[in-house]
């Protein structure tokens, strides 16, 4: 008998966001707080075959994983984020430097977002509680769904953004590696 390998994780440390059209166009987020994530599945339902009350044979049920749905919690609001994710126009201030406005594709309107991979860092510690490495688990094929914003007198505004991350045939939904820092 071997003992299993056992990684600790904890904390949303880092999500990156990179367009698949410009790899180059890259995203940094280090004030999301939260990462939800649940699985896409069809499922096909058992067939039975009862005669008289008894079972004479089955063909089980089928779960097939289509995809990957992410909730993202995220502490401020990241226009060039929301670019991505919807669609949509940043404006800059004239030397490029500071955002002065963002304005969602129209109504009615066939602009998407972009595709992009997404990734999430969690940090893995050791017993001294000091970090030995990070996972790294990577989301291909996003996609953004349009969101929508709320306030509240007193409260900072926490941003929630859905994705869904289809992968293509052959690919898997997820990827799980480990590095030794943060990309930043």
């Amino acid at each position: 008998m071997k003992k299993a390998t056992e990684i600790p994780t904890i904390d949303v440390n880092l999500i990156t966001v990179t367009s698949n059209s410009d790899p180059t166009t890259e995203i940094a987020l280090d004030t999301a707080s939260q990462i939800a994530v649940e699985s896409q599945i069809e499922t096909i339902d058992s067939v039975k075959l009862i005669v008289k009350g008894i079972l004479k044979a089955q063909k089980p049920e089928t779960s097939t994983i289509t995809g990957t749905q992410i909730t993202l919690t995220d502490n401020v609001f990241t226009p060039e984020l929301v670019k991505i994710l919807q669609g949509g126009t940043v404006t800059m201030d004239t030397d490029g430097s500071t955002v002065t406005g963002y304005t969602p594709p129209t109504v009615g309107s066939k602009e998407r977002g972009e595709t992009f991979t997404l990734s999430a860092y969690s940090a893995q510690y050791d017993t001294a509680g000091e970090i030995v490495r990070y996972e790294k688990i990577t989301y291909p094929n996003c996609k953004g769904v349009p969101v929508a914003f709320s306030s509240e007198d007193g409260v900072f505004r926490v941003s929630t953004y859905t994705i869904n991350s289809a992968p293509k045939t052959s690919e898997a939904p997820y990827v799980i590696t480990y590095v030794d820092e943060l990309p930043l």
